[in-house]
């Protein structure tokens, strides 16, 4: 951590780091993925010096690679930065870097959960630099320090750093069942814990309440905290994630439509199945099943706590 702050600080210091460091790849912040021979999909770090053969076989200029973001290090110090290469052609890059460009939202199910996290890092901070190159008080052009750490107004010299957004997440249960929705954007049969922005001057247990009965129409009568998480939608999230649990003789839902797609309540049995299955139900959006988030998604966490903390009760389903 000391390291990565003094990289953060010090330009010199994260050019030295940068020459011997590895990068992950970006094309308009699609990230590279490549199949191993297992069939399964990594993220590929390419070391610096392969990268800047890369940039040497397609006639660009070997600065493109100063543009990189220092994203983490490993306890070795090695480090590590993403870069983003939409300027190049994207098929001839796939072709010397032996991988593919995959939407972000998709990779997530292709990626293991120890990969996931960097890439969504990545993809955050390399839009963050993409969506702040002015002041918002003074309208001139910012410059980032070579971290990209953070970015700094010419005339002014004030200073932005990367930010998130508080976001709840919560799953809802009457003590049986669990409550899970979905929006039009999801992919056909997925369905994911309930999800809203923080209001300004909110609590998060009020953000909760306000949440659940403005998408289904239901009153929270009890809250416990669960984990936190960042994720990369829509502009890079502080996911806050929550149990809540609603009276059995209150759960007529009260879809509001503009919201969700869809909400739904689950059993133990049906959010088992989804837990196991290995693709997205054939029923669609009626399947019995669901379809879950990643398995490094928190929504997946709260579903997976919930489903073992029924069992640990020894609760019957039905």
């Amino acid at each position: 951590m000391r390291y990565m702050k003094k990289l953060q600080q010090d330009d010199g210091a994260c050019v030295a780091a940068l020459a011997t460091g590895h990068l992950l790849l970006f094309h308009r912040l699609d990230p590279l993925l490549r199949r191993n021979n297992a069939g399964s999909f990594t993220s590929p770090t390419l070391h610096y010096t392969d990268m800047q053969s890369v940039v040497q076989a397609l006639g660009t200029k070997e600065s493109l690679l100063k543009e990189s973001v220092l994203i983490g290090c490993r306890e070795d110090t090695q480090a590590y930065f993403c870069l983003d290469v939409g300027q190049l052609d994207r098929a001839s890059v796939e072709k010397l870097c032996d991988g593919t460009f995959v939407d972000l939202k998709k990779s997530f199910f292709l990626l293991s959960g120890a990969e996931a996290p960097l890439v969504a890092k990545g993809k955050a901070l390399l839009r963050w630099h993409q969506t702040n190159k002015y002041c918002g008080a003074s309208g001139q052009s910012t410059c980032r320090n070579q971290a990209g750490s953070h970015r700094v107004c010419g005339t002014n010299g004030v200073f932005s750093y990367p930010t998130m957004a508080p976001v709840v997440i919560v799953l809802v249960s009457d003590g049986r069942r669990c409550l899970l929705g979905r929006q039009s954007s999801f992919p056909p049969g997925l369905y994911s814990a309930l999800a809203g922005f923080c209001d300004m001057g909110e609590s998060l247990e009020e953000a909760l309440r306000r949440e659940v009965a403005e998408e289904v129409g239901l009153e929270v009568d009890a809250v416990s905290y669960s984990s936190s998480q960042h994720w990369p939608h829509p502009h890079s999230s502080f996911m806050l994630a929550c149990h809540a649990h609603v009276s059995p003789a209150q759960t007529q839902l009260l879809v509001d439509h503009t919201e969700l797609q869809d909400a739904r309540w689950f059993t133990l049995d049906e959010i088992s199945a989804a837990l196991n299955a290995k693709a997205p139900p054939s029923g669609g959006l009626l399947a019995a099943a669901p379809w879950l988030p990643p398995k490094h998604a928190i929504a997946r966490h709260l579903i997976s706590e919930w489903a073992e903390r029924q069992r640990a009760a020894g609760r019957p389903d039905g």
